[in-house]
């Protein structure tokens, strides 16, 4: 993860503030989401583990070095700021929420605390990948819901944004309750399940059906499934019955499901392959399976690809990254924006989670004021990580349990009214306090 991932104005910043001698000051940072998508009900935040992969291994190369350097925008950069940067490294703290949490508008997801130019540096890469992941595992566990408890597959590399979005995708999916995924590497890389057998071009690369199934199961034996629907639906699931065991299942990727899916599932089972299972793909979101589910379709899995994997109907979230405390020496100075729906809370922040709220409050504020569960935990303690990740498959159990504890109308794929989120008493009256400083001033 090269260093120089990240956007041009945060290092002309950082040169600035290498230059106005603001390398001592300590800058608190707060990443949040400032609303929710029309779409969603909740967000589940995902990310976290590439954040402080990112962190730890900050580092500039000295080719890097060498194209700032090249850049008018810093030719008048003293020439010890590129001596600063070889020797940067994240030395500062991280807070952040488990990923797998349910989180709404305007609640910390991680908090970076750390000398001015470190936090500065490091806003571009966390922005996009807590945003990245959030969106894809919300769209996942939304997906999760529609299902009803049947397995769902993300099945989307192919239309990710780019090959790395296709693996974070495959991650973050994970984390929202799916199966598994079609992409290898994700598979790889984080231990996630992988699933797939064979395209429609496996089946035409072929004289005919039949020699394309046979040479299928010869590779394959029970993990085998037939795509039906290359030439002819019902008569690719005649010609699976006829062919029998060994076979996982067959896969409908097109026509009418709700009918086909009986069809075949007739057909299976007068063949006695009634273990046999069929997985549905073609174009699926959540409120397409869950029609799929209603109509009482026998459709075992689902694989869902484009609009999971690009959360294509809310493919961006509003997630920002403001300074809401600044120490100078032994102070702390308090910052917040008060530029009407960009607004922001000085502060750095924890969140309370109680059944039917959360109460958003100052960390400062003493703990014992407040019964609820803290969200946010320390994860990165002065550049060293507090504890290794969790395993995935404890963030999949834990966001499905998280999930299954909100109020009922949250985990409807219908718009349900916003979930209440509190601010202490203490926060709105330090806001208040910074916003007619600043009015004086100004």
């Amino acid at each position: 993860m090269p260093a120089l991932n990240t956007d041009l104005y945060q290092l002309t910043m950082a040169a600035g503030y290498f230059a106005s001698a603001k390398t001592e000051e300590i800058a608190t940072f707060e990443l949040t989401v400032r609303r929710l998508p029309t779409t969603r009900n909740f967000l589940l935040a995902a990310g976290l583990e590439q954040a402080v992969e990112y962190l730890l291994n900050l580092q500039f190369q000295p080719e890097e070095l060498d194209y700032l350097r090249s850049l008018p925008q810093f030719q008048s950069a003293p020439a010890a700021f590129f001596e600063f940067l070889s020797q940067l490294r994240f030395t500062g703290d991280l807070f952040a929420v488990p990923e797998g949490t349910p989180v709404f508008a305007n609640e910390p997801l991680a908090i970076v605390r750390a000398p001015l130019i470190e936090a500065q540096l490091v806003e571009t890469f966390l922005l996009s990948t807590f945003a990245f992941q959030t969106a894809i595992a919300s769209k996942a566990a939304r997906c999760v819901i529609g299902s009803e408890g049947r397995p769902i597959v993300e099945f989307g590399s192919r239309r990710a944004h780019s090959p790395a979005a296709g693996i974070l995708a495959g991650r973050a999916a994970y984390i929202g309750g799916c199966a598994g995924t079609s992409n290898a590497e994700a598979g790889m890389r984080f231990g996630i399940p992988v699933f797939g057998t064979a395209a429609h071009s496996w089946t035409m690369s072929f004289p005919d059906e039949e020699e394309s199934f046979r040479a299928l199961q010869r590779l394959l034996g029970d993990s085998t499934v037939f795509l039906l629907d290359t030439y002819d639906t019902i008569e690719a699931a005649h010609l699976a019955a006829r062919l029998g065991p060994p076979l996982w299942g067959v896969r409908l990727d097109s026509g009418d499901l709700v009918a086909l899916s009986r069809e075949v599932r007739r057909i299976l089972d007068n063949a006695g392959l009634r273990n046999a299972q069929i997985f549905a793909t073609n174009d699926l979101n959540e409120h397409r399976v869950a029609e799929l589910v209603h109509a009482g379709a026998p459709i075992d899995a689902f694989g869902v690809g484009t609009q999971l994997s690009t959360s294509s109907d809310a493919p961006a979230l509003s997630a920002v990254y403001k300074l809401v405390e600044l120490k100078r020496g032994d102070t702390v100075h308090y910052t917040a924006k008060f530029s009407g729906e960009k607004s922001t809370l000085p502060g750095a922040k924890q969140i309370y989670r109680y059944p039917s709220c959360d109460v958003v409050a100052l960390y400062s504020e003493c703990n014992s004021d407040f019964q609820g569960e803290p969200l946010l935990r320390p994860v990165i303690s002065a550049g060293v990580a507090v504890e290794a990740p969790p395993p995935i498959a404890k963030l999949r159990e834990n966001a499905k349990s998280a999930i299954a504890a909100l109020p009922e109308e949250l985990r409807s794929l219908e718009v349900a009214a916003a979930y209440p989120v509190e601010f202490s008493p203490h926060l709105l009256e330090l806001a208040e306090t910074v916003r007619e400083r600043q009015l004086v001033r100004s």
